[in-house]
C-alpha cells in the first residue's frame, strides 16, 4: 500500500475544500457588520459622554477584520499556509532523506548476512538449496542413520524458514499499523484543519463583538498547533528512522567480521514500529506544547 498517495490526497483534499470557506463570506459580513455597528457606537458614544476627542485607531479594528472576512481564503487562510508549509516540507525532507538511507543500509545487511550464513557449513543449508543439496550428496550412499539425519536437517531448515516467516509477518503488519497510524493522525488533522478553515470567516466576524474578541487569538493558536500534527509526526518518524539506522550500521559492522556468526532475531527492530505507534497518539499534545491553544482544544491540548 502506498501511504505516501493518501497523503498527497489528503493535501489535495485540503486544497479542493478550501473555496467553501467563500460561502460563509456572506453570513460572516452580516455578523461583523451588526457587531461594528455596536463596537463604533459605543466608543463614539462614550468619548462623547465623557467630553473626550474620539480615538479613531481602536475603531479601524472592524475594518480590518471586515477586508479579511472579504478576502479570507487568500489574506488570511493563503497567508498562513504560505508561513507555516516551510516547516511541513523541511520535517518531510528530513523522513525522506533517512528513508533513503534505511532502504540502502538494509539491502547492504540482508546481502551480508546471507554471506556470512553461506561461509559457516552449519547454517549454509539453512538459506541456501544448492548448499541443501551438496550436503547431502556429501553422504553418498544414504542409509538408516542418514536417513534420520537428513529428516532433522529438514525439521530444522523448515523451523528457520518458519522462524523467518512469522517474523516478517508481523514485521510487515507492525509496519502496516505504524503507517495507518501516521494516517490517522494526517487524516485528523486535515479535517480540523477543514472545519476550522471552512467557519474561520464566522469566528472573524464574532471576533469583531465586545468581549468575543478572545475567539480569534483562539482559532489561530488551534490552526497552528493542529496545523504542527504532521510536522512533529514527520520528525518522530525521522527519529525512529534514525535509530534504526544506526543499528544497521551497528549490524554491517559485526557482519564485517569473518568470524561473526548472524542471530536470526530481528525482534528489536519490531519493537521501534511498536514505540512508533504508540508515538503517534502523543503527536497533539506534543504540537500543544509549541503552541498553546488558547481556551483548550478538547482532549488534543490535554498533557
Amino acid at each position: 500500500m502506498d501511504f505516501a498517495s493518501l497523503h498527497e490526497l489528503l493535501r489535495s483534499t485540503y486544497d479542493e475544500m478550501m473555496p467553501l470557506c467563500a460561502q460563509m463570506t456572506g453570513i460572516a459580513k452580516g455578523i461583523a457588520g451588526l457587531g461594528a455597528l455596536f463596537y463604533i457606537a459605543l466608543r463614539v458614544w462614550a468619548s462623547i459622554a465623557r467630553a473626550e476627542a474620539i480615538d479613531v485607531f481602536p475603531l479601524l479594528r472592524p475594518f480590518v477584520l471586515g477586508f479579511c472576512i472579504m478576502f479570507f481564503p487568500t489574506v488570511v487562510l493563503g497567508t498562513m499556509n504560505a508561513v507555516l508549509s516551510p516547516v511541513v516540507q523541511g520535517t518531510e525532507m528530513m523522513v525522506h532523506q533517512q528513508e533513503g538511507n534505511l532502504a540502502e543500509l538494509t539491502a547492504k545487511r540482508d546481502k551480508l548476512q546471507e554471506e556470512a550464513y553461506l561461509r559457516n557449513p552449519e547454517t549454509a543449508y539453512l538459506v541456501s538449496n544448492e548448499k541443501f543439496d551438496e550436503k547431502i550428496e556429501e553422504m553418498g550412499i544414504i542409509g538408516p542413520e542418514d536417513a534420520v539425519t537428513i529428516a532433522g536437517m529438514y525439521a530444522e531448515r523448515a523451523a528457520y524458514q518458519t522462524k523467518q516467516w512469522i517474523m516478517k509477518m508481523v514485521h510487515d503488519l507492525l509496519e502496516l499499523l505504524f503507517h495507518a497510524a501516521g494516517l490517522i493522525i494526517d487524516t485528523l488533522r486535515t479535517f480540523i484543519l477543514i472545519v476550522l478553515a471552512i467557519l474561520g470567516p464566522i469566528v472573524f466576524g464574532i471576533a469583531v463583538w465586545d468581549g468575543l474578541a478572545g475567539s480569534l487569538t483562539a482559532w489561530f493558536s488551534r490552526y497552528i498547533s493542529v496545523y504542527l500534527w504532521l510536522p512533529v509526526s514527520s520528525i518522530l518518524t525521522a527519529l525512529l528512522t534514525k535509530i534504526q539506522v544506526l543499528m544497521i550500521e551497528k549490524d554491517i559492522e559485526a557482519l564485517s567480521d569473518p568470524n561473526y556468526l548472524p542471530d536470526s532475531g530481528t525482534w528489536y527492530y519490531i519493537v521501534f514500529f511498536l514505540i512508533g505507534i504508540v508515538g503517534y497518539f502523543c503527536v497533539p499534545t506534543v504540537a500543544g506544547w509549541i503552541i498553546e491553544a488558547g481556551g483548550g482544544i478538547g482532549s488534543y491540548g490535554r498533557n
